[in-house]
């Protein structure tokens, strides 16, 4: 049996010895088992801790022993954070990273292997706070219609299939993954059903609604696939027949942004974004939109607010005989 992602990472590991690599990876299986991370998630905390374990072995010129480990300094952290920054990393991901290493420290000090206070000593970096860029209703409906791509040098059912995906974006307002991963079964023949089973983040499973012409662009590119597509299987595939990449889904609206002279903001995510502004810009509750975007926080949703009005004041300002 093949061992996860983030285990064969930590498994490369040469610059940890046997003591300190045996508890990363008991660590790893903790998240497994009982954080029940993300897979994706579970690989970027071990490549940050792989990532940090290279740096100390390299600032201290030997490799990181579990009780070295345990005693580390301040110090030792900030030139990792600067190290980090030269290297043009951004303070998103520098906050993953530390959010990674904190979660390694807390669980040796669970299993008694001693408490690695310097991590939690340093202050995360600060995040710029930058609102969603959604696409405006029209463009928006105009990424999601087949007969905008029918003059691409493409086979008819690849381009039928982008804008079904295209359409569940932001029809449903899904993540790309969340997409990408439904299955055929999941999805209910046109008239015969409105909801979608969403698996998202952590697991996390949710209904949301599904519009019927939505529905009609999927079916039009089921009929039009040249692969067999079982019921258990995702409904959405690549050329060959295999899992569809987000990375083509990306492509595909890079080309599309091109054709409609739309800003680098355009992308796929910016269609969910999209969703949940046109849906709060024409009266949708918030805690309604929070249930629909799978968000397990309202203070995630609440970040649309921002967007609805800043859209009021533009129009204040444009419109008012004062202003």
């Amino acid at each position: 049996m093949a061992k996860p992602a983030a285990d064969t990472a930590l498994f490369e590991m040469t610059s940890a010895d046997a003591r300190l690599l045996a508890q990363a990876l008991h660590w790893q299986a903790y998240l497994r088992a009982e954080r029940r991370l993300s897979p994706k998630t579970q690989e970027a905390y071990a490549r940050d801790l792989r990532q940090f374990l290279t740096f100390l072995a390299d600032h201290w010129g030997e490799a990181v022993s579990l009780a070295r480990f345990a005693v580390l300094e301040t110090t030792d952290v900030r030139a990792y954070m600067a190290a980090r920054r030269a290297d043009q990393i951004a303070g998103r991901s520098l906050m993953r990273a530390l959010a990674g290493l904190r979660s390694f420290a807390r669980f040796l000090e669970r299993e008694g292997k001693g408490k690695v206070g310097a991590l939690s000593a340093i202050r995360a970096p600060k995040i710029g706070k930058s609102l969603p860029k959604p696409i405006a209703v029209g463009a928006a409906k105009e990424l999601t219609e087949s007969d905008l791509r029918a003059g691409e040098n493409r086979d008819p059912w690849i381009w039928a299939r982008d804008a079904a995906v295209m359409a569940l974006l932001y029809g449903s307002g899904l993540r790309i993954s969340e997409a990408l991963g439904l299955k055929k079964r999941d999805v209910p023949q046109p008239g015969q059903g409105d909801v979608l089973t969403v698996i998202g983040k952590g697991n996390k499973t949710r209904m949301v609604p599904v519009l019927q012409n939505v529905l009609v662009l999927i079916q039009e590119y089921v009929a039009m696939c040249p692969h067999p597509l079982a019921p258990n299987e995702p409904i959405f595939v690549g050329a060959r027949g295999g899992p569809l990449s987000p990375r083509i889904i990306q492509l595909t609206m890079a080309r599309l942004r091109g054709a409609l002279g739309l800003p680098d903001s355009a992308t796929p995510h910016a269609l969910r974004h999209s969703f949940a502004t046109h849906l709060l810009s024409r009266g949708g509750d918030l805690r309604a939109i929070q249930e629909l975007l799978g968000h397990a926080s309202l203070s995630t949703t609440q970040i649309y607010t921002g967007i609805d009005t800043e859209r009021l004041l533009e129009v204040y300002k444009t419109a008012h005989p004062r202003a």
